[in-house]
């Protein structure tokens, strides 16, 4: 099997760009009792070959992750763990929260989860920061980033830190292609991480896309779920998949790595894109003013 494809941080971490989420269907309202559903399913990933695993205090799973890596018998060492913070009060006692309920004494990546809690104010975002910063400096988290960041957010950010986040981590499909976000992030070095990446095939189809990628995936024998993914990868983008169906985590696994689209592919996906948007998650907030 191919290896799986790579990006480099700033810190020199080299991470998977394939990552299995544990949020959608994995995510629970309440705290409590072990779901041992959630857990064998990140086993089924991890065994399959995922080693980047995506969580977040908001999806109330953090024990459940933990317990999965450690039941794998893996060493802690070959696994990339990020959790996220929501809201941006007290984030180093959250993390170390954190910290316990998934078993280790450090994460790979932390991120604010969102922007929203600065509630109008740059000023907040970067205090903000400047305790993610503890973070990293305490060794609590090898690397810190963002999710759900937009331009002015990360400028706020960018004009105080003195170390620059890591990853933002958004919504990104061919329906939502934020390329002036993307080539920002990309320009000052910032990983771009893509959750929901398959929703223009699971939420909104049918759309222009769905003949370019059914073609696409007959012409390399690939089901239509890689070529979508693979057109993120292209961009050096990681991706992250939440399936639940261990056949085709291990079927991405096979496939991406296997194939390549031409810059011509790649380009005819983003322009059918641009024929249609839809956003999946929080309409409400990209809806209004960036700072509301």
């Amino acid at each position: 099997m191919a290896a799986i494809p790579k990006v480099q941080f700033p810190s020199g971490t080299k991470v998977d760009q394939l990552a299995y989420g544990t949020g959608s269907a994995w995510m629970k309202e309440v705290e409590g009792e072990v779901h041992r559903p959630t857990v064998d399913a990140i086993k089924d990933a991890i065994n399959v070959g995922y080693r980047h695993l995506d969580g977040a205090q908001y999806y109330k799973n953090e024990t459940e992750l933990g317990l999965a890596v450690r039941e794998s018998g893996i060493p802690r060492s070959e696994f990339f763990l990020t959790t996220k913070v929501f809201g941006h009060t007290d984030v180093e006692g959250q993390l170390r929260a954190s910290l316990e309920k998934l078993g280790t004494d450090y994460i790979d990546l932390y991120m604010l989860h969102e922007p929203f809690s600065a509630r109008g104010s740059p000023a907040a975002l970067q205090a903000v920061w400047r305790d993610m910063e503890a973070c990293h400096d305490k060794g609590l988290a090898r690397n810190i980033g963002v999710s759900n960041f937009l331009v002015p957010h990360i400028k706020a950010v960018l004009e105080t830190a003195k170390t620059k986040p890591a990853v933002n981590q958004i919504e990104l499909h061919p329906y939502l292609p934020r390329a002036e976000l993307v080539d920002f992030c990309q320009s000052q070095g910032i990983t771009v991480e893509a959750f929901a990446p398959l929703t223009p095939l699971t939420k909104a189809s049918p759309g222009p896309i769905d003949n370019v990628v059914q073609r696409l995936a007959a012409k390399y024998s690939i089901t239509e779920s890689a070529v979508l993914l693979r057109w993120h990868v292209e961009r050096g983008i990681v991706v992250i998949t939440t399936s639940s169906k261990k056949e085709r985590l291990q079927e991405y696994l096979v496939q991406i790595p296997g194939f390549q689209l031409s810059e011509a592919e790649v380009d005819e996906i983003g322009k059918a894109g641009e024929q249609k948007l839809f956003r999946q998650y929080l309409a409400d907030f990209f809806g209004k003013d960036v700072w509301d």
